[in-house]
């Protein structure tokens, strides 16, 4: 995205946040961020597609800085899970995307209402993917369940602490109380074996997720954090994790990615005897191959 689309995108931000989406015209868009209508009708096709393009670069750069917070971590460690919720909180807050979300849901607007749910789609699956990280593959059958009553134990939070506290309340507090409740609630689950909504029904929900490449692109990532997390001692750490970022970015934004370079990359981790002797580099050796074969 150029800098001016980029900087379109900021001014109208500021504008639905001081006087509302609906009530924001394209004509105010124009005035504030200095385009001609020419110029924004090139970058967008509606007013919509902007409030779209916003929602995109929000949660974009916050994926970005939640995956960061797990390189060279261990993805069952509950206090990373926690600066994951409190980062995506603050987000929320700093963007004050929670009043663009509810304007939003009581409109008419049928595009807009489903991006808002498939976003909300987006989000249950990650945090159903964290837990079973974090609570292991055996409550897997559960841990649907449990991460939908997560979101209603921190969003019931949020609101009443808030209004107890005042709107700048602490949401570190908040998740770490949430989390605590919810550890509780998975073991109790998980000993009763009770199931009420099968985690299957996520592909249901949102098929976008179950095409292979999407699955491809979740386990490379999934395989490189571990990779990550083995050499997090190791003498050459830094040049390993840098090989390691490489081949990630190299397979998942480039394109089209270059195999030569991404297999050259590959064994050079091989010089590692940790690494070559690893069940997870020759996965990824596995899923790079794999990766070639469905582009």
């Amino acid at each position: 995205m150029n800098n001016r689309k980029q900087h379109v995108i900021k001014m109208a931000h500021q504008l639905f946040i001081d006087k509302g989406f609906q009530a924001t015209s394209i004509q105010d868009i124009l005035d504030y961020s200095g385009i001609s209508k020419g110029t924004f009708y090139n970058y967008f096709s509606s007013k919509n597609e902007l409030l779209i393009a916003l929602f995109r670069m929000i949660y974009k750069k916050l994926e970005k800085e939640r995956n960061e917070l797990l390189i060279g971590q261990d993805p069952s460690d509950i206090h990373i899970f926690i600066e994951q919720i409190n980062l995506h909180l603050m987000a929320n807050r700093t963007n004050k995307l929670l009043t663009l979300f509810e304007e939003v849901l009581v409109s008419n607007d049928d595009e807009l209402k489903q991006y808002i749910k498939k976003g909300q789609l987006r989000t249950l699956r990650w945090l159903y993917e964290r837990f079973v990280d974090l609570f292991g593959e055996t409550k897997r059958p559960y841990l649907l369940d449990c991460a939908i009553m997560f979101l209603g134990i921190l969003h019931h939070n949020l609101k009443y602490y808030s209004m107890a506290h005042g709107p700048n309340s602490n949401i570190k507090e908040i998740v770490r109380y949430s989390v605590g409740r919810i550890v509780k609630v998975v073991q109790e689950v998980s000993e009763a074996e009770e199931q009420l909504i099968e985690p299957e029904l996520l592909d249901t929900w949102f098929p976008d997720c179950t095409n292979p490449d999407h699955l491809l692109q979740q386990e490379i990532f999934h395989t490189v954090l571990i990779l990550k997390k083995t050499i997090n001692t190791h003498e050459d750490q830094a040049k390993y994790i840098e090989l390691l970022d490489f081949i990630q970015n190299e397979l998942l934004h480039s394109k089209p990615p270059r195999r030569f370079v991404i297999e050259s990359a590959l064994a050079s981790l091989g010089e590692s005897k940790l690494l070559n002797e690893n069940k997870s580099t020759e996965k990824l050796g596995k899923l790079v191959s794999e990766f070639f074969s469905v582009i």
